[in-house]
């Protein structure tokens, strides 16, 4: 059954729904992306393995990373479940008389008609700031139902979460002023948000973005061309040894790739075909360790004969990064050059 609009409320703007509801509610925990799930014990017997293969799809960072974090709890074991209950995101999993997922339906708005199996989504259920989805289910054929609806709330619940990762990327705001400045006078531009510093060399634009400490988290994007353009894209060996080339003469330190994790594509970014490769970096064998995802991308340019190169890369010891992959692909998608560029 199609998710109902009125049902659907961004991520972000649940948790800022804090403000104007639930006051007398402790505020919610837990990271946007680790989903409380609570539902019958015999029930999550048999549906455990598709909800979590749904819900916890891989992503390629340094190793295999989970993009949401799924616990599952017994809803009828008081105090686990009334603590676990308070978390930012919570899934429950049941039919109405359900008491765990009659709390969550009691939130929903009254123009909301239910006709399971359906997808609902409310807010403030048990804490501030929360959002609880629900999946409505009928007495019969639950297992059937929970499959039918998994994939569409998995999708939703992504989309979300990419919105919420992309308000908090821009509190800050995004530079306008860099994007038009780069486009005038360089025949590029970037959608940044305004903590990121840039270095200019040149034909060498990078953009680094080292809060809150450079030991905890970086993010930097190197941006050059070459002229004339080559008539065909590079090939993954020749990406691997221009950013081998680009890393070694212009990062702060030297890098080499995990030749282990590699993506190799051909992409559009602004209309314009591009190839993308995604492997992992690492320090060299005598320095520090450290390491993380990056991704390379070639954008022909006919109109400026240019071949633009583009790289971003993550340090994030201990996090997860996810998060830090929206942002620099997100940054890499708002590239535009030459003609209303």
């Amino acid at each position: 059954m199609a998710l109902r609009r009125s049902a659907v409320i961004p991520l972000f703007t649940a948790l800022a729904a804090l403000l104007l509801a639930g006051c007398d509610k402790p505020r919610a925990h837990g990271d946007a992306n680790a989903i409380i799930v609570g539902a019958d014990a015999e029930l999550w017997d048999r549906i455990e393995g598709v909800v979590e293969e749904t819900l916890e799809p891989t992503i390629q960072t340094v190793t295999d990373e989970r993009a949401f974090r799924v616990t599952w709890q017994d809803p009828t074991q008081g105090q686990h479940w009334g603590n676990l209950r308070r978390f930012r995101q919570v899934l429950v999993i049941g039919e109405e008389e359900d008491p765990w997922v009659a709390d969550a339906l009691a939130q929903r708005g009254r123009d909301v008609a239910l006709s399971p199996p359906q997808i609902l989504q409310v807010q403030n259920v048990w804490a501030r700031g929360q959002q609880v989805s629900v999946l409505l289910l009928p007495p019969d054929n639950q297992e059937a139902a929970v499959q039918s609806l998994a994939e569409e709330l998995q999708e939703i619940l992504d989309r979300q979460y990419r919105e919420f990762v992309l308000t908090r990327m821009f509190v800050s705001g995004r530079d306008t002023i860099l994007a038009d400045s780069l486009q005038r006078n360089v025949g590029f531009s970037l959608e940044l948000p305004n903590v990121y510093r840039y270095i200019v060399r040149d034909s060498i634009f990078r953009f680094r973005n080292d809060n809150p400490s450079p030991a905890e988290l970086i993010r930097e994007i190197g941006i050059t061309w070459r002229s004339p353009a080559p008539e065909t894209f590079p090939d993954q060996e020749e990406i691997e040894a221009w950013r081998l080339e680009f890393a070694a003469q212009y990062y702060n330190d030297p890098q080499e790739l995990d030749p282990f994790i590699v993506s190799f594509q051909e992409i559009e970014v602004g209309g314009r075909p591009a190839m993308e490769y995604q492997s992992a970096w690492r320090s060299l064998p005598d320095a520090w360790p450290a390491g993380g995802p990056f991704i390379t991308r070639a954008i022909r340019c006919p109109e400026q004969d240019r071949l633009y190169l583009m790289d971003a890369w993550l340090y994030a010891p201990g996090r997860d990064k996810y998060e830090y992959m929206i942002q620099l692909q997100t940054i890499l998608n708002s590239f535009r050059c030459g003609q209303g560029g």
